[in-house]
């Protein structure tokens, strides 16, 4: 295993049975549930772009230490500085350092799946959203906040939540920023699986060992496509997808497939 430690956000790689690679992002704020101050925001843009530069991955996993995941912006450092007349000019570039994180992580030419143990909030909830699976355990809560504080909403959670589950529902949860339980969550489609909090670490690395020994090139692929199928009309989209189908087809990964598919056995895939 090999350790690189950051003050706030925390990676280390560690590598599965089959010797593919594993990154796990923690962000390591627990004494105030991992709430976003300026430092962590930083150090998150840092380190995203460079997981997202790297060649060795096949999976990232993010995760908060204690018992939140994220808890949105830090409102203490808010409420120190409710007064000052820079605060304005303040969350703006700390908005746009957490804004490059996301599209990171939106963009990695990777699966990456978000663990969540306990309370996510604020931008917390949009960090989760950006993420290709959300795994959840039965303790866990969601609440987008925002306007408890008097904000509305950064970090894509009003381009995601409208697109996820419709204007009106996405209304109701910014707006009243009720807190959501595991079970509700999945009921909307904001996570992909609710298990049983002690099993939570274990269903994770299921996951993202079975995502590591996967086709990591159309993996890429399809991530791209759907990032821009809200956007692209339905014939250029699909112009996209023969295109992004015959990227694959030069792959080993696409020989190793239709190899194994052939033979009546389980594919061996190295991720290129």
């Amino acid at each position: 295993m090999n350790d690189t430690t950051n003050p706030l956000a925390t990676v280390y790689t560690s590598r599965d049975t089959l010797n593919q690679a594993i990154a796990y992002l923690v962000f390591n704020r627990p004494e105030v549930f991992n709430a976003m101050n300026e430092q962590l925001i930083r150090e998150f843009r840092e380190v995203a772009f460079s997981l997202a530069s790297a060649t060795d991955i096949r999976v990232l996993v993010l995760k908060g230490t204690g018992k939140a995941f994220l808890a949105g912006g830090d409102v203490g450092m808010f409420h120190a500085k409710k007064d000052d007349p820079t605060l304005e000019a303040t969350v703006i570039p700390m908005g746009d350092y957490m804004h490059d994180a996301i599209v990171a992580i939106r963009n990695m030419p990777f699966p990456v799946v978000a663990q969540i143990q306990g309370a996510c909030a604020g931008a917390g909830v949009s960090v989760a959203l950006a993420c290709d699976f959300v795994v959840v355990s039965d303790k866990a809560t969601f609440n987008t906040a925002y306007t408890k504080i008097g904000l509305s909403p950064d970090g894509g959670a009003t381009w995601v939540l409208p697109r996820l589950l419709g204007m009106r529902k996405a209304t109701e949860l910014i707006m009243l920023a009720e807190t959501i339980d595991a079970p509700a969550a999945l009921s909307l489609g904001m996570v992909t699986k609710v298990v049983p909090a002690a099993q939570l670490d274990e269903e994770v690395l299921t996951l993202a060992n079975r995502l590591a020994n996967g086709a990591t090139v159309a993996y890429a692929n399809a991530k791209r496509l759907l990032n821009e199928s809200f956007e692209t009309p339905l014939r250029r989209q699909m112009d996209n997808e023969i295109a992004r189908f015959a990227d694959c087809t030069k792959t080993g990964d696409f020989k190793e497939g239709v190899t194994a598919f052939v033979e009546k056995r389980a594919a061996k895939f190295i991720g290129k």
